[in-house]
């Protein structure tokens, strides 16, 4: 077995990660039509958890039915409750190792009007929806309070309050809400949204085992959106996301997933693109920067897919310094990120953590960033990887068939 800084376990608040790999939450639209899991969720994380990945976080599990962004996703809510338990306590079965966060998230303007209720805080060309009153969003937090404490009673090991990505918690923060209400206009008010979500969340649970964090995007890379200096600036000013991590440490987050940008809009930005995928570089530098503010809390680094065993498009670099595992072992080894969390690659290749630590990487699958899994998710369709998985690839090429090209690369 190996001993590297891939390999090595880490303590997250009271609990340990058992390897420094985190899979990354992935929307797959396999719910049934109330929200449940189904055999194909069962079948996908059960291989996830074969894998032994040090956490494996449950895709963004809506905290309500009435606006969401896909047709078939996982919902956390009262109705929910019995068969989240049952699928938990199999994962258990299968392998107990592996800490189970559970992604928490509203869609706000990203819900889709073909069958949910569409919302926004203020709308962005494009989006747009009802617009949400201060009421409303209180009573969103208690949506995602009564979430949270489904999730700890059917054993997750804690909840990833989604602030990125483009969905509620992003267009709360971002620059752009300079509505003049309670949580818009100035940093201070637009961040209370958050601080009193992670606030009511730790307060209801009352577990100081439970883990709590965010994923936040540290900048959205477009006018206004998160990380940005200005509403109408797309100017890079990472003083809000900065102190969004130190607020959200001092209240209690054990850990923080850096993301950046809003796959609806700067897709190639959250997840580099295979063609020109440049962009991944930028990732180190935020995961630097949250490391650079926390005291405590574990830092988990995204975008590391598009590097696989080095046959990408990244120019100026040997094969062998361009590799998921070259960069993981030296970003924690140079205090860049603590873990290292994989999207799209988990879809390719769920046993990879299994297979590196185990010295068998020539048996690894690896992602190509053919962004077919996006294709699918694009068009609300089961999920998954289309190079590995001949019934995806059948389906994929059913799909073209019947709908055409994608004309638009967007979430």
């Amino acid at each position: 077995m190996r001993n590297d800084a891939l390999c090595r376990e880490i303590k997250i608040g009271n609990k340990t990660a058992y390897n420094r790999f985190v899979m990354n939450a992935m929307e797959c639209c396999d719910s049934d039509l109330e929200g449940n899991p189904t055999k194909a969720t069962y079948e996908r994380y059960e291989n996830l958890f074969k894998g032994d990945a040090g956490i494996i976080v449950l895709e963004a599990i809506t905290v309500t039915y009435e606006s969401r962004a896909r047709e078939f996703q996982l919902s956390i809510m009262p109705h929910n409750e019995k068969p989240l338990k049952k699928f938990v306590d199999h994962m258990r079965e299968v392998n107990k190792r592996p800490l189970f966060i559970f992604q928490l998230t509203h869609a706000g303007e990203l819900s889709h009007p073909g069958f949910s209720r569409r919302v926004c805080i203020k709308p962005l060309p494009g989006f747009g929806g009802d617009i949400l009153s201060e009421d409303d969003v209180d009573k969103i937090i208690d949506q995602f309070v009564l979430s949270a404490k489904i999730a700890h009673d059917v054993g997750a090991d804690g909840v990833d309050l989604k602030l990125c990505h483009g969905y509620l918690g992003s267009q709360i923060l971002r620059p752009y809400n300079d509505r003049n209400w309670k949580y818009g206009g100035p940093w201070e008010k637009r961040r209370q949204f958050a601080f009193d979500l992670i606030e009511k969340v730790t307060k209801a649970v009352n577990d100081p085992n439970f883990l709590i964090g965010s994923k936040i995007s540290m900048w959205e890379g477009f006018p206004g959106g998160q990380g940005s200096a200005g509403p109408d600036t797309a100017i890079i000013d990472l003083t809000e996301p900065l102190d969004l991590v130190k607020g959200l440490e001092e209240r209690g987050a054990k850990f923080i997933i850096q993301s950046a940008g809003s796959p609806s809009i700067t897709l190639a930005l959250s997840q580099p693109d295979k063609m020109i995928p440049d962009q991944v570089y930028l990732h180190h530098t935020f995961q630097k920067a949250v490391k650079g503010v926390v005291k405590d809390a574990v830092v988990i680094g995204s975008a590391y897919s598009v590097f696989n065993n080095g046959n990408n498009k990244l120019m100026a670099r040997n094969k062998e310094e361009s590799t998921v595992f070259f960069w993981g072992n030296k970003n924690i080894e140079d205090g860049v990120t603590d873990m290292i969390a994989l999207g799209r690659q988990s879809l390719a290749d769920p046993l990879l953590p299994l297979k590196y630590e185990e010295g068998r990487e020539d048996e690894i699958k690896w992602c190509t960033a053919c962004d077919n899994c996006i294709e699918f998710l694009i068009r609300q369709k089961n999920v998954g990887c289309a190079t590995y998985n001949k019934p995806y690839t059948k389906a994929l090429q059913e799909i073209r068939q019947k709908e055409g090209k994608l004309k638009e690369k967007h979430t």
